[in-house]
């Protein structure tokens, strides 16, 4: 018999992941994560059974550098109006839509390209696929946090993840064995067809109902006024130098303006909060082949088909969780468990190979990624404005990953200098200063609170920041 406290619980839980949002980014997710792959590992394994050089398909690594720099151009997603689709559709749905018919375009051109004759050609439809699914990305991004109340970003991160992880499925395992049984050329068409599913899902969603323009429009307005009043421009060359200012700088400016002395730390707490989890990645699998002894097969079961389970376990819990306490609390309970869990490597390191105890160690460090990551996502969410939605999480999303991937480099050299127990040590200590500034950003949480940005309006409700970051 469920307690009064645990029924209430499962009630909250059923109607979080049943409202329309939540299960949206489901498909949503699905879609941003399905070209993914395809532009990367997949590509390189049909590159390779192509005969298709080695050194050759080491350059089509770069096109991985979209996803990287996308923030370059997310002012323009958060500025421009589409011409037609925008009236049709709205900003971020016509967005989405176009980037989602560059990536159909782009993979079905990949399916009919013949790539040791046109290396070149295959190139270019792999950046078109990888400038657009950037582009989704950017868009989809900017739809979730505009979507619903800052209370919900939580559960709409942990389906926006699982149907990420879904469509990696359906990109990895799923295209290679259409290659097998079939051709890459029906795996690639195949995969261009299944873009539908986010297309169809933009087109039955509902565009969100937030102001979009306000602070931007006047900071435009006022760069426009001055440039034309003390250089005496072309008012047309005015106000193209105030728009551009107010998309390019204006993301930035408001997030200086409003968090003043706190954006700093807020930004170094965004780069280090995933440094623990990404450099401990790095060296996961040598660790599980080398030192461990563990075969492929036993890897891949443990890590790849189980671990993923583990992973939505965790997003999911994690989602109920940030609804229930609030997201700074979550943040700071994730950031310990993922430091906590990098020293049960430690101890996994000092012990012969068991699969069992493998399980466990990985069942940890997933779940407590999962909580980790959607706490993050939630968090970064809330602290978005709606003027510059786009830009400002890109931002986010690019700094939160940028470091981790930087020192994870090094990791192969402590694993060489000192071993692998020592390098899952130094793994776990470079979480302190995460839980240190998740604590310290629940000290400045009523401060926080009173800075954090106030939507007009998000799906008809009001903004209810307060009740977001309790």
């Amino acid at each position: 018999m469920l307690s009064s406290s645990n029924l209430a619980l499962l009630r909250e839980t059923v109607y979080t992941y049943t409202r329309w949002q939540v299960i949206a980014l489901l498909f949503l997710g699905f879609s941003a994560g399905l070209p993914f792959l395809l532009v990367f590992s997949t590509l390189n394994a049909r590159l390779a059974d192509v005969g298709v050089e080695t050194a050759t398909i080491g350059f089509f690594s770069w096109l991985g550098i979209t996803y990287s720099i996308k923030v370059f151009w997310a002012p323009v997603v958060d500025r421009v109006k589409l011409p037609i689709l925008d009236r049709l559709l709205g900003k971020r749905r016509s967005w989405i839509l176009l980037a989602q018919a560059g990536i159909a375009t782009g993979l079905y051109l990949m399916a009919h390209v013949d790539a040791t004759a046109a290396p070149e050609m295959m190139a270019f439809c792999g950046l078109l696929v990888a400038f657009s699914s950037a582009t989704q990305d950017v868009a989809i991004d900017a739809y979730r946090i505009e979507i619903a109340e800052e209370r919900l970003q939580a559960a709409l991160a942990a389906t926006y993840i699982f149907g990420y992880r879904l469509a990696l499925l359906v990109a990895g395992a799923g295209a290679l064995y259409l290659a097998e049984f079939w051709s890459w050329q029906v795996s690639y068409e195949v995969m261009a067809l299944l873009v539908g599913v986010g297309m169809a899902t933009v087109l039955i969603v509902r565009e969100p109902t937030v102001n979009h323009f306000a602070a931007a429009q006047d900071i435009a307005e006022k760069i426009e006024h001055e440039a034309g009043k003390r250089t005496h421009l072309n008012p047309r060359l005015a106000r193209f130098i105030g728009w551009f200012y107010a998309a390019v700088a204006g993301p930035f400016l408001d997030f200086f303006r409003r968090y003043k002395e706190l954006a700093i730390l807020i930004l170094v707490m965004v780069a280090v909060y995933r440094i623990s989890d990404i450099a401990m990645g790095v060296m996961a699998n040598p660790f599980y082949l080398d030192f461990m002894g563990f075969s492929k097969t036993q890897v891949a079961d443990v890590t790849k088909i189980f671990g993923f389970f583990m992973t939505i376990a965790g997003s999911l819990v994690g989602g109920v969780l940030v609804v229930r306490y609030g997201v700074r609390k979550i943040l700071l309970t994730g950031a310990i468990m993922t430091a906590a869990t990098n020293l049960l490597f430690v101890v996994l390191a000092q012990y012969p190979p068991n699969i069992s105890t493998l399980a466990l160690v990985v069942s940890a460090d997933n779940l407590s990624g999962g909580i980790a990551n959607v706490a993050l996502i939630a968090w970064l969410s809330s602290m978005t404005s709606a003027a510059f939605t786009a830009t400002q999480y890109a931002l986010f999303s690019s700094l939160m990953t940028l470091p981790g991937k930087f020192i994870g480099g090094f990791s192969g050299i402590v694993v060489a200098g000192f071993g692998y127990g020592e390098f899952f040590l130094v793994a776990g200590l470079m979480g302190i200063p995460a839980i240190l500034l998740a604590w310290f950003m629940i000290r400045k949480g009523e401060r926080l609170d009173a800075l954090a940005p106030r939507n007009e309006e998000v799906d008809g409700e009001p903004s209810r920041s307060g009740q977001a970051q309790a």
